[in-house]
């Protein structure tokens, strides 16, 4: 078991795999950071301070040794305050889109190069090595044999 495991893991695409999750979990934190420090800011300048993140209903009674702003989602959350995030689930919305949008551009990209080196290998772009010499006598000797001829002649 241990021996097909190892044969598993040695595969590539485990590999290609893991490279996969580590370089789309760092790609999600700039696309998170992407959402939330730049385009939800403009988006909240353009329609006068709109912040999605302060939209929340509380579903409970904040503790009496709270000392932070009730209307701060993120403390009021810390605080252990049952709270209905609306406005943050908006913004995950975003990241979403947003992230969904340039992996579809990303995967169309690799796409349409793949098309391109395919296309160019069908068209016969790509010149052929030549023969070496003794490949060229051998092809010459056979067609000569082939056509009746005979070495006295």
């Amino acid at each position: 078991m241990l021996k097909e495991f190892r044969t598993f893991v040695a595969r590539g695409n485990v590999l290609d795999l893991a490279v996969g999750v580590i370089i789309g979990a760092a790609f999600g934190t700039i696309t998170k950071s992407l959402t939330d420090d730049i385009i939800m800011p403009v988006i909240g300048y353009i329609f006068g301070g709109f912040d999605f993140s302060s939209y929340f209903i509380k579903l409970g009674p904040i503790p009496a040794t709270y000392k932070g702003s009730p209307d701060s989602y993120s403390a009021l959350k810390a605080a252990g305050v049952p709270l209905f995030g609306y406005g943050q689930f908006v913004s995950v919305v975003i990241n979403f889109v947003i992230l969904a949008f340039i992996v579809f551009l990303l995967v169309k990209f690799v796409n349409r190069a793949i098309a391109t080196v395919h296309q160019e290998q069908k068209t016969g772009d790509v010149t052929p090595a030549a023969d070496p010499p003794e490949i060229a006598l051998l092809r010459e000797i056979r067609d000569e044999l082939r056509a009746g001829k005979t070495l006295s002649e």
